[in-house]
């Protein structure tokens, strides 16, 4: 998979730094893509490792950069964590991320929950069941949910 006057390696390289140019990647991500193009995965450490080495790749950089636009998206903490997993991204406090992108998690379970069903009165048990399902799915805890139904039931009771 390489030219007539270029080293695998300059030609691995090359193709990172491509893939690179357009937007951050795991390690991970790359071993992937780069052995779908036919490199040999034994070939590729070495070329990763010098890339990360030189500032060019970096998993903690890959990490926050995909958790935040997941937050800005409205997923939640399960939800990111397992992502990031699954991608083989480096360790990231999102605690500290979604401070500065929304100032908490529960502020930012209420903003998903306000634009997707508004304001109004609380739901009955099957509706607030669906809804609960919707915020679970999006990566939010049964705790982070049961907590806000509680501080939802609380600010409707008051309001009445």
């Amino acid at each position: 998979m390489t030219s007539n006057n270029s080293t695998p390696e300059q030609a691995i390289t090359a193709a990172c730094l491509r893939l690179l140019a357009r937007r951050e990647h795991s390690q991970k991500e790359l071993q992937t893509k780069l052995s779908a193009k036919g490199w040999s995965i034994d070939e590729l450490p070495p070329v990763l490792a010098a890339l990360a080495e030189q500032g060019w790749q970096s998993d903690s950089r890959y990490a926050e950069s995909y958790a935040r636009s997941r937050l800005l998206k409205g997923y939640g903490p399960v939800l990111i964590a397992y992502e990031l997993r699954q991608k083989g991204a480096a360790e990231i406090d999102l605690d500290a991320l979604v401070q500065t992108v929304a100032g908490s998690w529960q502020a930012l379970l209420a903003q998903v929950y306000e634009k997707k069903y508004g304001s109004d009165a609380l739901p009955d048990r099957q509706e607030w069941a669906k809804r609960s399902r919707f915020l679970l799915q999006r990566g939010f805890s049964g705790t982070m949910v049961s907590s806000f139904y509680q501080q939802l039931n609380t600010k409707i009771q008051g309001a009445l």
